[in-house]
């Protein structure tokens, strides 16, 4: 490797680290606690000095590079993937370079690339890249722009960017796609975008139908029990962690069957960007939940000024909780039992009728999954109805009509890190699904719980 390739890697290195970090450029003495959006504009001494602040997309890897010339060379390697949603639930999944979601690439705009992918799955593929304009030979549409990537075979992607914002690259096979081949492309402007951020997160949104005893995702489902930000579900997706007074993007992309209100406590937001990248400053509006809908990718900025352990979620209540099958209500008590030889709109995780119906009893295909395990040992098993404490009378709770609903099932030791530090005893039962949390501690609380997350990340590299 020559000198200029092993300064170039050591760079991406240490910028691959910041980002897993979440440490950003922090620090910045123009921070305007109270401010959002536009009118708020840090001192122009200090956006003669702002860099471009790595992205981070937790629980996610970035992708590394090395510089042939001009060109930045990456190498990307469709494969099938076993993750963990949350602890103990292993799924077979598809990605790229062991991940799922792949890889982050992050880019900046004049950038020449060079994408060398690899095909490892079992059948063809290509590799779109979503959003960005690029020579027709290099779109990956199967037959129109380029010949298939059979199984072990190989093609070179290689294209300037001449844009900045939040794309993304996923596999043009669409039944793959539901199988997870996804990942982020970012683009840092030539020019950073004001006001400076100091702290960037990249979320990726998806959706999965994986039924009970099944590792394997059912890609036909049109409804789906487990949601999950950057492949994992709540409680197990890794919190946000921001300094008091900083200035935080959010990027978000979805591509699955949903779309997918995301709502952040605590505050509102300006949508900055979209995936054609970012919008003129006179039309961003303001939010505190935006709609992502399909193939598309939003960018969110808000100065976090308010301290506190701060939900971010889908708001679909289905998509709140994990591996949700046929356990609500009297569903998980039918006298229909358990049955056999259903039909393809069953299999597709399709209700029809009405929801207390027999036909929509347990059934393979539509399991009672957790739901058996949750009436023994919930805590709200066996719960008076509301009323009694005023001496309303009292009956059995599984008598009263509706009951079970929410289930209680706090798991903090299985998903315990440093970024979970000092949050409250049972924090994480109220976390289920496509949920994570934005953690907005004061400098002193943010500094300890950053040396933890450092410390594990050196004992990791370590062994």
């Amino acid at each position: 490797m020559t000198t200029l390739r092993r300064r170039n890697f050591i760079r991406s290195a240490g910028a691959a680290v910041a980002g897993a970090l979440g440490l950003g450029w922090a620090g910045r003495a123009d921070a305007q606690p109270g401010r959002s959006g536009p009118g708020s504009r840090p001192p122009a001494s200090a956006n003669a000095r702002a860099a471009a602040v790595p992205v981070t997309t937790l629980d996610v890897p970035r992708l590394p590079w090395e510089r042939d010339g001009a060109v930045k060379v990456f190498r990307l390697v469709a494969e099938p993937v076993r993750a963990e949603f949350v602890p103990g639930r292993a799924v077979d999944v598809w990605g790229y370079n062991g991940s799922c979601p792949g890889p982050t690439i992050e880019v900046n705009e004049g950038d020449r690339v060079r994408i060398l992918f690899e095909n490892r799955f079992p059948e063809p593929t290509t590799v779109h890249w979503h959003g960005i304009e690029l020579p027709i030979e290099m779109d990956g549409v199967p037959a129109i722009s380029q010949p298939l990537v059979q199984p072990g075979g190989q093609f070179t992607y290689e294209f300037t960017l001449h844009q900045n914002g939040t794309f993304f690259y996923h596999s043009h096979m669409a039944m793959q796609g539901m199988l997870g081949p996804l990942g982020f492309f970012v683009i840092h402007p030539q020019e950073p975008h004001r006001p400076a951020v100091d702290k960037d997160f990249g979320i990726v949104l998806q959706e999965w139908a994986v039924l009970p005893a099944n590792t394997v995702p059912n890609t036909l489902a049109m409804d789906f029990n487990w949601l999950t930000f950057n492949g994992k579900a709540g409680p197990a997706a890794t919190p946000l962690l921001v300094k008091q007074g900083e200035r935080v993007r959010i990027r978000l992309i979805n591509l699955g069957m949903d779309h997918h209100p995301i709502h952040l406590h605590g505050f509102q937001f300006w949508v900055t960007g979209t995936e054609s990248g970012r919008i003129p400053e006179a039309l961003w509006y303001r939010q505190n939940t935006v709609l992502v809908g399909v193939g598309q990718a939003r960018d969110l900025e808000f100065d976090a000024v308010y301290p506190g352990d701060w939900m971010l979620h889908c708001h679909l209540p289905h998509h709140m909780m994990n591996q949700m099958v046929s356990m609500v209500g009297p569903m998980t008590a039918s006298p229909a039992g358990v049955r056999t030889g259903q039909g393809m709109d069953e299999g597709m995780g399709m209700m029809q009728g009405h929801a207390l119906s027999e036909r929509n009893a347990p059934g393979f295909g539509r399991g009672m999954g957790t739901g058996s395990t949750w009436r023994r040992g919930s805590p709200l098993a066996g719960q008076a109805p509301h009323g009694a404490e005023h001496g309303a009378p009292a009956q059995p709770a599984a008598r009263v009509p509706g009951f079970p609903q929410d289930m209680w099932m706090p798991m903090d030791q299985e998903v315990a890190k440093p970024e979970t530090a000092g949050l409250p005893r049972d924090w994480s039962a109220a976390l289920g699904g496509m949920s994570t949390l934005v953690r907005v501690l004061p400098p002193a609380r943010y500094e300890e719980i950053m040396a933890q997350v450092r410390q594990k990340a050196v004992d990791g590299h370590h062994h």
